[in-house]
Order: structure tokens, then sequence, then C-alpha cells
């Protein structure tokens, strides 16, 4: 993968995160307590699926500052190169996560 095909993905990939936060902006709204038509059982389950609708826009927002981070290591020639001991990061796995920023030794150290 190029740095450009990763430009191109990472980019892609951002627009639609960004797209499914705007999609599920009313299912992380707080829930409202409606006496006449939600019953207590429908209120947890709105409750949860709230909770899990904010867990889904926190992972969105980690891999946003990831793919970021990937951007910005492309502009300053050192995307492609483990962050943590500098050796080349393999190419299938970039093409699997182009956002990826350590090699496969480092992550599993981690």
């Amino acid at each position: 993968m190029t740095e450009d095909e990763a430009r191109t993905a990472l980019t892609a990939r951002a627009a639609a995160l960004s797209e499914e936060d705007r999609i599920s902006g009313e299912a992380r709204e707080p829930v409202t307590l409606q006496q006449d038509s939600v019953g207590r059982l429908s209120r947890m389950d709105a409750m949860q699926q709230q909770a899990m609708a904010q867990a889904q826009e926190r992972r969105r927002s980690q891999e946003k500052l990831r793919i970021k981070a990937a951007l910005e290591r492309i502009d300053e020639g050192e995307w492609g190169y483990c962050v943590t001991c500098g050796e080349d990061i393999a190419e299938a796995r970039l093409a699997n996560d182009p956002s990826v920023a350590t090699c496969v030794g480092c992550a599993s150290a981690a």
C-alpha cells in the first residue's frame, strides 16, 4: 500500500466515522421518562441502548484519533515505520489497517 492509497483509505474511513456519528446522534441523547407510554423495562432497554451508542461513539473517537495520527505520520514521512522500535511495519498489516502505528512484535509486547 502506497502513502497515497493509505491517505485515501484513511480519509474515507474518517468520513464514514463522522457520518456514523451524525446518524447515531439521537441514540446518544438522554433517555426521558414518559410514564404514560414507556414501562420500566422499556426504559431500561432504552437506557441500555443509549449506553451502547455512547460506547460506540467513544470507539469511533479513538479510531478518529488513530487516523489523524496516521495522516500526520504520512505528512512527516514516518508512515509505515513502527513508532516504538522504528522498524518497517509489515505490508499486510498496513493493508489491513493503514492507521496502525506499531509492528507486530511491538504490538505483541504491549
